[in-house]
């Protein structure tokens, strides 16, 4: 009856035979479905840290990128803020030192130079003898003519003797009405003859005093072109072949003239007393008072300007003529506008055109003219307003509505703020 239980107990001792052994340290039961969860867990953090470290660098260039992009849409400007233009202003002009008179000597009478008594640099005086010339050939011909007329001067008081006896001899019926009359015609006729040679020796005795070479006015001779025994032609007409016809130059240099072109824009501003100087390279910070002396009064249809005439005070001999010279004139204005610098001006074909910034922080074109130049910036006479924030150094694709942002900094040129917000 117990033979079951026993070979059930049998196999039941062999199946726990056949059981591994559970080791001493191995965790409990409960305890192993825990560590199947644990390295998946851990798989997945690190996913989400490299996750984490490959998408925030992604994120930034695309935060970055989006703002570009929305600084790109509104342009990064500068903002300059007219202010009025000066009331007086100085425009710079080139000119020439000119002498006042400048004249070439000829010879009036033909002959040889006798002698010459001034050179190049000879200060002289008016009437001053310059040189003196031959011509024994002239001096014949006065002395012919002086003789000429001395002859009608006898035939004339022999004539005139005759008609007053014939006019006595008239009055007792002596002779003839006709007889008289023809002795008062002879009587005229060696008049005639006595004034004809005396207009000669006039023209002869003039000519001869031409002998002399004299100076106009007072002034320095600046060439001689002749020397002793050279042949020299009454009108000019060379007698050597290097000569150039000229005996000698003579300039006036005590007071200079300095001739200025200036602009039409500027030509109604320059009238006679406007307060001008003069500055050379040779004499750099010394000024040369001058004074405008007169205009053409006409633009030169041409070159647009209004020539102009400078005299200058040159007693100490500082200046020379035919230097270069820099003309400073003050203009005046009677109601001054408002000044830019020209980097803020847009030539358009419709013409010259500012860009401002308006209210909304967007572009305004607005057309101006322009006024007075003062080089590096200009006088805006018209189309422009104080208040205006004007762009500076404008690029010319800029176009009006553009969004423009405006840089926070403050500069000065030429007395013009440039200033942001």
């Amino acid at each position: 009856m117990n033979t079951p239980q026993t070979e059930d107990a049998g196999l039941e001792q062999s199946s726990d035979n056949n059981a591994p052994e559970q080791r001493a340290d191995a965790p409990p039961p409960a305890a192993r479905p825990r560590r199947r969860y644990v390295l998946p867990l851990a798989i997945g953090g690190l996913a989400a840290v490299l996750l984490a470290v490959g998408l925030a660098p992604r994120l930034e260039a695309k935060r970055a990128l989006t703002e570009q992009v929305a600084a790109q849409r509104a342009l990064p400007v500068s903002i300059v803020m007219p202010k009025p233009a000066p009331a007086s202003s100085e425009l710079l002009l080139p000119g020439s030192v000119m002498p006042y008179a400048d004249a070439s000597i000829y010879a009036r009478t033909s002959g040889y130079v006798l002698h010459w008594y001034t050179d190049i640099g000879a200060k002289v005086k008016a009437g001053d003898t310059l040189a003196v010339i031959e011509t024994p050939e002239l001096d014949a011909q006065l002395r012919q003519a002086r003789a000429d007329a001395a002859t009608a001067q006898a035939n004339y008081d022999y004539a005139n003797t005759t008609s007053k006896r014939w006019q006595e001899l008239l009055q007792t019926q002596s002779v003839a009405q006709q007889d008289a009359d023809a002795k008062a015609s002879d009587m005229e006729a060696k008049r005639a003859i006595l004034a004809s040679a005396q207009a000669n020796v006039a023209r002869l005795s003039e000519l001869v005093s031409y002998e002399k070479v004299t100076a106009p006015f007072d002034g320095v001779i600046t060439a001689r072109n002749v020397d002793v025994g050279a042949l020299v032609t009454a009108g000019g007409t060379p007698g050597l072949a290097a000569m150039p016809g000229e005996l000698f130059h003579i300039e006036e240099t005590n007071t200079l003239r300095v001739y200025i072109d200036v602009p039409q824009n500027d030509a109604s501003e320059v009238r006679p007393g406007t307060p001008v100087y003069l500055t050379t390279q040779q004499y750099p910070g010394r000024r040369f008072d001058a004074k405008v002396a007169r205009s053409a009064e006409a633009i030169d249809p041409v070159s647009r300007t209004l020539r102009v005439e400078v005299d200058v005070d040159n007693k100490d001999g500082a200046l020379l003529p035919g230097a270069y010279a820099q003309v400073h004139l003050r203009l005046d204005a009677a109601h001054p506008a408002l000044e830019l610098p020209v980097s803020a001006l847009l030539f358009r074909p419709d013409g010259v055109t500012v860009a401002v910034a308006g209210p909304d922080d967007k572009v305004q074109l607005k057309t101006v003219t322009i006024g007075r130049d003062f080089g590096t910036y200009v006088e805006v006479a018209t189309g422009l307003a104080k208040a205006d924030r004007v762009i500076n150094n404008p690029g010319d694709a800029i176009v009006a509505g553009e969004a423009v942002a405006i840089e926070p900094s403050v500069s000065t040129m030429h007395g013009v703020a440039v200033a942001g917000k």
